[in-house]
């Protein structure tokens, strides 16, 4: 899993280089065009299309029934049960093709959320570093930044939580690896400090198919490690448009389904 992550991550971060410096929304509107192309293109290939264009029209011609006979109550009732039976039967068509294309969008939103999902750090803004301690004391446990992310604070260590926390602070913008220290073993952190379209991980998560997916940005802590995950505490923003301000998942949706229906006819699907 941590191979695919990682090989995702790379495919997204060349896709959205030119936006970098540009508003969110632009990045947006590539991937959910290539969102909608991909998704026109998988269910053309794994749906059976005259059957489903067979349904679409039997369910046009039951609401015209209800229409035409809308003062014939066993009409409207007969209509509506038809209408309801072919609805079941387009759900069934359009099954397989969801199937297919389920687990690539759960990836990609997985990878777009460290983009569009988090608010940046600023230079001279703190931020918290949390480290998980799964064995031992917190005291053994050190941390290296480099000298543009300034430690503030010594570690807390809190028993209860078996969590140890520092205080950093940037003086300058960019992508900085922190070194947390355990013993002879030594793990990486990133933290990303600037405004930008870019890759902002809130965790390197603990080893696990279900972390993997929800965090895929970092490689795992191993599993036999002293520590667990380790976090940096961005904060969850939205993405504005216009002054309308909606979580990027929204946008990414409702502008994927306009590509999609914008683009069925001229691909030849019928959806």
């Amino acid at each position: 899993m941590a191979t695919l992550n990682a090989a995702l991550a790379r495919i997204v971060d060349l896709l959205l280089a030119p936006f970098r410096s540009g508003p969110p929304i632009a990045g947006l509107l590539l991937v959910s065009l290539a969102t909608a192309v991909a998704m026109l293109l998988v269910f053309k290939r794994t749906s059976n299309q005259r059957r489903l264009e067979d349904v679409k029209r039997k369910i046009h011609a039951a609401l015209f029934e209800i229409r035409l006979f809308n003062d014939d109550f066993r009409a409207i009732w007969r209509a509506q049960g038809e209408m309801l039976r072919h609805n079941l039967t387009y759900l069934r068509l359009s099954l397989a093709p969801m199937v297919w294309v389920i687990v690539p969008l759960t990836l990609l939103a997985a990878q777009l959320q460290f983009y569009y999902g988090y608010a940046p750090i600023g230079p001279g803004q703190p931020a918290l570093l949390k480290v998980e301690v799964r064995s031992g004391s917190g005291e053994a446990i050190s941390i290296d930044a480099p000298a543009d992310l300034r430690l503030e604070t010594p570690g807390i260590w809190f028993p209860g939580a078996r969590e140890i926390i520092w205080r950093l602070r940037p003086a300058a913008e960019g992508r900085y690896d922190v070194r947390i220290k355990a013993g002879a073993d030594v793990y990486d952190k990133t933290v990303q400090v600037g405004d930008g379209v870019v890759r902002r991980s809130p965790v390197r998560p603990e080893r696990g198919l279900v972390n993997q997916v929800l965090y895929p940005s970092e490689p795992p802590v191993p599993a036999d490690a002293p520590i667990g995950s380790i976090r940096i505490d961005y904060r969850e923003t939205d993405v504005s448009v216009l002054g309308w301000q909606f979580n990027w998942m929204i946008w990414y949706l409702a502008l994927s389904f306009v590509f999609a229906f914008a683009l069925r006819k001229p691909l030849g699907v019928t959806i």
